[in-house]
């Protein structure tokens, strides 16, 4: 478009200047054809456009979009025509509490108030879109800044929205998978009404007040130290079954020697053991009749 103005404006100086001065006349052919080159070449750069890989133009002219999207590559288009790029691949956007992490700075975290009237600070990542076929709609109705004017409110009013049925404590812990799959179906619905896909949706930190905090820790030490006490009392009975079981073991012990063993046999075992003594001893015993026995181990 520059070129094509450019070389309307040496036209016309030449037309001007052969009028105004005739020594110039003979050069009015010159700056003519210098002019109309310069349209053509105008002409010729401004119909063809080339739009990057994941990219898609929207064309415009005289405030008025058109619904033909130009793909990636080169296309011929109205010279007249102005194309807005859209990028239609992947896009993060992150709303969180450390500082410049997100496309906010500062503390960009979302703090929404819980069931039981708690304030808790959540970290968010949204993986999102333009769909190609709806990037004309969107630059009509919204413009080139959709992720302010949609993306962000579109996000944190849903999360606001459907943190109110959770309590803290279930939002931080046992219910965070169900609030996020919750989440991202509301704003999954919305992002489609308004031209874009939801690809994924991270709750990544879910911060609680301190109060809450001492309170799970306070929770979670008590569980601990019960389940100490626990294994100390499973400990101590497997002990005092162990020592039931030794103590049942000896007395049947001796309930069997006290049953089973004779005199005869007993001498008998006493003989054994001295005889194979390598001491030299003289011993007399009785054998219950009054009947004595020398045992000599010499």
């Amino acid at each position: 478009m520059t070129l094509i103005i450019i070389g309307l404006v040496i036209l016309f100086a030449g037309v001007i200047i052969a009028k105004a001065d005739a020594s110039v006349r003979g050069y009015k052919t010159i700056i003519k054809t210098i002019g109309i080159i310069v349209i053509i070449l105008g002409v010729s750069s401004a119909s063809v456009v080339q739009v990057e890989p994941g990219e898609v133009g929207v064309q415009k002219l005289f405030g008025k979009v058109s619904n033909n999207i130009l793909e990636s590559g080169l296309n011929v288009i109205n010279p007249l025509v102005k194309v807005v790029m859209f990028d239609i691949r992947t896009e993060n956007y992150t709303m969180s509490g450390v500082n410049d992490e997100g496309l906010k700075a500062g503390d960009d975290a979302i703090r929404v108030l819980t069931a039981d009237g708690l304030e808790v600070v959540i970290d968010l990542t949204v993986l999102y879109k333009v769909v190609p076929a709806e990037a004309p709609r969107i630059l009509q109705e919204v413009g080139t800044d959709y992720r302010n004017v949609l993306v962000r409110p579109i996000c944190r009013t849903n999360v606001r929205d459907n943190a109110v049925y959770y309590d803290a404590v279930s939002l931080y812990s046992t219910k965070r998978d169900e609030f996020q799959e919750k989440i991202f179906t509301t704003i999954e619905d919305n992002f489609k009404e308004r031209g874009l896909m939801l690809e994924q949706l991270l709750v990544r930190n879910i911060t609680l007040p301190e109060s809450v905090k001492a309170t799970i820790e306070s929770k979670i030490n008590a569980e601990q130290e019960a389940q100490k006490m626990t294994f100390i009392l499973q400990k101590e009975k497997q002990e005092a079954e162990r020592k039931r079981v030794e103590a049942q073991g000896i007395a049947d012990y001796q309930k069997i020697l006290s049953t089973g063993l004779s005199d005869r046999l007993l001498q008998y075992e006493m003989i054994k053991a001295i005889s194979s003594s390598p001491n030299s001893k003289l011993i007399f015993m009785t054998n219950g009749k009054n009947l004595p026995i020398l045992v000599d181990s010499k």
